[in-house]
């Protein structure tokens, strides 16, 4: 598999050793850096600001001996260059006699453009003004023997196959308006900055959010190069800070403040970030700037045969457990006020919910006691019905009666055995456990829930979660509806956690024994009966592991995944299922996602709490009738 083929670009990022005032000696250092990264099989390459001749350099920039070594090295590089895309920081003179700060993108074996630095700084430890001139309205057309016919302007892209980059040089980031906007704006997908950013207390966190929020406001992935602690420290210290980020995430980061040479090699994601480009329409309608100019930089790619990424099994669960803590607290804190909003818009100060003992209902059941706190209100606000029929265990019943004991509930059991028996003998069914079985008891729970909600005057609370949304998995018009769902939103991979955090951090010490129980009930509808106490339907033996359709679900709707694309990440994360039984459930995703629209087209309100979501009147409107066939095609081609 080439991984090129599904939109990523290798991109390389360095902060070499840098002899000051000495281009030769750089030009050596870059050269073996590239043919390095070319092994690694690397599409675009950066270095820092100046790194031909060292930032640092002074008022040696104005020895004619620095400019003519510094021409020299840019040719020696572009004989020497490996990378379809190698970019490097060098000083440029004018015939007008202005020297500009460069950065010189090199493919080819030539020259293919200068961007020079539009802002320079000029204040406390800065003094660009000093030796350069702003590029911002530059446009010349450079002719040499050595490095072939080049402009040097600012408003210029360079394309490989299809995926533009552009250009800005360190202090350009920090202005008002950078450069790197409007190079985004006219398509660039990549940015590059070649930085000599000086350490200060705190700086590097500044740098690294500014970097973050770069590439997240402009939809791009945004690579940034500074120079190292071997430019002089005279007044200052450099650290090497390098980093690439895609669409505000840190994909990579090297250390800062070594003295030898260091690097740093991600993939960029070029189809997410065009995929969200098309969907955000605020990027879509913003001021274009003038058409910029693009050059041709390669359209061979060196192949890419493994990913230089790492991808979360569980992309809704976040790793650090600091961070999914902090998570879990918002996302109930949404879910509550949500709710909260919602009932006293409606002027009722009761809810009722059904309470099965299960993972889905025990997190709603806790958002309903965090909402009537919102409210000032008390438990007795909140009426659980637990409805025993053909296929509850007495383990999910027994967890029920704890969960609302605990929490000073009121719990009423209504058995529903009698009614659905009466309505499938009006129907003459014949009595096999089909899904005419099945849905009868979905349905006749729901019917009570909301007529016992219009005798306390109350709101039905839905439980259904996003997993089950997207893959059809409840029934229509029984547990697909309610008032309002507070997990329309929450995948199944995550309710697992919400409810874990909540045991930790917030039960008292007779519900966290009820939720330990909770957590360690297998996933099921419970509507086929079981033998003795065990649990008749396992729901992941039936439709498959929500670890995977949860994966499926992210990498389709958030980022724009083809089946294809979602089967190769699938592999690198899922070390633990063959490539037969992906393309299995991913068949079966797709299969039961698209059939199952008409589910969704009218589901209830509920709030989103994520940044993948199934509402209809926002984040999901897709025609019920849509077809399947083309992705399920595709899919049976991967093996």
């Amino acid at each position: 598999m080439d991984y090129a083929d599904l939109g990523y670009r290798r991109v390389a990022v360095a902060s070499p050793v840098v002899s000051i005032g000495n281009p030769e000696a750089n030009t050596k250092e870059i050269i073996h850096q590239a043919k390095l990264w070319a092994d690694d099989h690397v599409t675009v390459g950066l270095f820092p600001e100046l790194c031909l001749s060292g930032y640092s350099a002074e008022d040696l920039f104005f020895s004619e001996t620095l400019i003519t070594r510094a021409i020299e090295g840019l040719v020696d590089l572009c004989a020497n260059n490996p990378l379809p895309l190698l970019v490097v920081g060098s000083p440029w003179r004018l015939a007008d006699g202005r020297l500009l700060n460069c950065a010189v993108a090199i493919g080819a074996g030539r020259v293919l453009g200068m961007v020079p630095k539009s802002v320079l700084p000029n204040y406390g430890e800065f003094y660009d003004l000093r030796w350069f001139a702003s590029g911002a309205d530059v446009n010349q057309t450079i002719s040499h023997p050595g490095l072939g016919t080049f402009d040097v302007r600012v408003d210029q892209l360079f394309d490989l196959a299809g995926c533009l980059v552009g250009m800005e040089i360190c202090e350009d980031l920090w202005a008002p308006h950078a450069p790197s906007t409007n190079s985004a704006l006219a398509g660039a997908e990549i940015i590059l900055n070649l930085s000599a950013s000086n350490e200060l207390i705190a700086k590097a966190e500044y740098r690294r959010n500014l970097v973050s929020m770069a590439s997240a406001k402009n939809i791009c992935a945004y690579a940034y190069s500074s120079a190292g602690a071997t430019e002089s420290s005279k007044d200052v210290v450099y650290g090497g800070h390098c980093f690439i980020a895609e669409n505000g995430q840190l994909l990579g980061e090297t250390p800062r403040f070594g003295l030898a040479a260091h690097s740093l090699i991600c993939d960029i994601d070029s189809a997410y970030l065009r995929h969200d480009r098309s969907q955000n329409t605020t990027f879509a309608k913003s001021s274009r700037p003038n058409p910029y100019q693009r050059i041709l930089a390669s359209n061979e790619l060196p192949p890419l045969q493994a990913l230089m990424r790492q991808y979360d099994a569980f992309p809704f669960v976040p790793e650090d457990a600091d961070e999914l803590s902090s998570r879990a607290a918002e996302i109930l804190q949404i879910q509550a006020t949500g709710l909260a909003r919602r009932m006293r818009a409606a002027k009722i100060e009761k809810l009722v919910i059904g309470l099965s003992g299960g993972l889905d209902s025990t997190l709603a059941f806790l958002v309903c006691l965090d909402a009537l706190e919102l409210l000032s209100l008390g438990p007795e606000h909140l009426v659980a019905l637990t409805m025993p029929g053909p296929g509850t265990s007495s383990h999910t019943k027994k967890n029920a009666f704890g969960l609302a004991r605990a929490a000073l509930v009121q719990l009423q059991e209504i058995p529903i055995n009698a009614a659905v028996k009466q309505h499938l003998q009006d129907l003459k069914h014949n009595g096999e456990h089909d899904v005419v079985f099945e849905n009868a008891q979905a349905r006749e729970r729901t019917q009570l829930l909301f007529n016992y909600a219009n005798k306390v005057n109350g709101l039905v609370v839905g439980t259904g979660d996003l997993s089950e949304l997207a893959l059809g998995w409840c029934t229509f018009n029984a547990d697909q509806m309610a008032n309002y769902n507070v997990n329309a939103s929450v995948p199944k991979t995550l309710i697992r956690y919400l409810v874990d955090w909540y045991s930790r951090h917030r039960a008292s010490p007779s519900m966290v024994k009820i939720l330990t129980s909770v957590l360690d009930t297998p996933v099921s509808p419970e509507l086929i009966p079981a033998d003795a106490d065990n649990i008749g339907q396992l729901t992941e033996a039936i439709i498959g592991p929500y670890e995977l359709h949860d994966f499926f679900l992210f990498h389709y709707l958030r980022h724009g995944a083809s089946p294809t694309k979602i089967f190769h990440l699938g592999r690198l994360c899922f070390a633990q299922y063959d490539d037969a039984t992906i393309v299995h459930w991913l068949h079966k995703f797709f299969q039961r996602f698209f059939t199952q629209q008409f589910k969704r087209t009218t589901l209830p309100p509920g709030p989103k709490v994520g940044s993948v979501s199934l509402s209809p009147r926002g984040d999901w409107r897709m025609p019920d009738e849509a077809s399947v066939e083309p992705y399920l095609k595709e899919i049976e081609q991967l093996l």
